[in-house]
């Protein structure tokens, strides 16, 4: 690294230009680069590369920076397909190649499952990739805020460095269908800022309400049911727990393994549209409780036989409470899957679960259900010891 003009040798502050070289990227999509003993954060570059940089914001032990240009550029580095790419916050890594993006994320979580859990790297299986990294999110939400100097209404999406609304006429990672209603919505704009509006892509043969939860990535999800009912077959259970359930999804994927399932959401309208789901499918195996998962969870494990018993959990991004984990760690099923699309708060609640010996943690999977973005789903597969 050398100091630029600006720079003294010993400090850094706000407004200093650094020359700078990549040598990781942390989960969440910044770049990592160090000054002397000092980590600073960068957006939008690759390992390997070297950069200059802007200090933004000073703390004790990190600090942030702007990328301004790019000095030597790593061969992973590509053209990002979207016009607002830097600018729009729904995407972090369209200016690196698929493949490579694929390798980042699988070193990301196996340091974090590391750091967090003290899991070892074996236990991490190779990303799989979607067959369609563009164009596949059948969800968004879509704001609107009022742009006083420029006296127009904002139509689009949060922008990377603020909550303020960049105006945005498509997006590249959405399915075609959503972007003729993102137009629609443009063409129809909300009366004034500060709404939201949710379009989405329903499924086929799936009854699900509009601001219900269903996986946003139609293109990998076959692989995605695949990987749980490996899990499900393979431990030979007879029964299943479906935590935080949402229309029924995982319950009903894997009816056919198991002689009964129980599934449980807080979500009442998809309460109702799971049990027209399990209705439409004629499986007389299953039933779906309207409850909160976590008030659920001490009478859910007492039901059945917990050798004879599996649990999916696919909590919210923010993960499982610990007395919930500690409770089924108590508990004591034969297996607990647990699919998240946090690796960080997905290793804090595994550790919980393995503590003691408890469980042992036979494999993660990861799947890329929202390639150019930092986010990526995880299915983890645990034993009772």
């Amino acid at each position: 690294m050398e100091e630029s003009a600006q720079q003294s040798s010993t400090t850094v502050q706000v407004g200093n230009r650094l020359t700078l070289e990549i040598a990781d990227l942390a989960f969440g999509g910044e770049g990592v680069a160090r000054w002397q003993e000092l980590v600073i954060f960068i957006p939008f570059v690759v390992p390997g590369e070297t950069v200059e940089a802007e200090i933004v914001e000073v703390k004790k032990n990190f600090a942030r920076a702007k990328l301004i240009q790019i000095l030597s550029a790593a061969p992973e580095r590509v053209t990002p397909k979207c016009s607002y790419f830097g600018e729009c916050g729904g995407c972090q890594y369209q200016h690196i190649d698929y493949a490579a993006q694929i390798r980042l994320k699988h070193k990301q979580i196996t340091d974090l499952f590391q750091r967090v859990g003290g899991f070892p790297a074996a236990m991490i299986d190779p990303v799989v990739p979607c067959p369609q990294p563009y164009g596949y999110r059948n969800r968004l939400m879509v704001r609107s805020q009022w742009n006083k100097p420029k006296q127009m209404l904002n139509i689009g999406f949060l922008r990377a460095d603020s909550r303020l609304v960049v105006d945005i006429e498509e997006c590249q990672i959405a399915e075609p269908a959503l972007n003729d209603q993102i137009r629609h919505v443009r063409a129809n704009p909300p009366p004034r800022g500060g709404l939201k509006v949710v379009i989405r892509i329903p499924p086929d043969d799936w009854e699900v309400p509009k601001d219900s939860f269903f996986q946003n990535n139609f293109h990998l999800l076959p692989e995605l049911v695949k990987g749980v009912r490996a899990c499900v077959a393979d431990s030979g259970v007879r029964h299943l727990i479906d935590m935080y359930c949402g229309v029924g999804f995982f319950g009903i994927e894997v009816a056919d393994l198991v002689e009964s399932f129980i599934g449980v959401e807080v979500d009442k309208l998809a309460v109702q549209a799971g049990r027209k789901n399990l209705a439409s499918r004629s499986i007389t195996n299953g039933q779906i409780l309207l409850a909160r998962a976590e008030d659920e969870l001490p009478t859910l494990v007492k039901r059945f036989e917990p050798d004879q018993t599996a649990v999916v959990l696919d909590p919210p991004r923010t993960g499982c409470p610990p007395e919930s984990m500690r409770l089924l760690r108590e508990a004591g099923p034969r297996q607990i899957i647990y699919v998240s699309c946090h690796p960080a708060t997905l290793a804090r609640d595994l550790k919980i679960l393995c503590d003691q010996d408890r469980y042992q943690l036979r494999r993660v999977t990861p799947f890329d259900m929202f390639p150019q973005t930092q986010h990526v789903e995880c299915v983890s597969d645990l034993r009772r010891s």
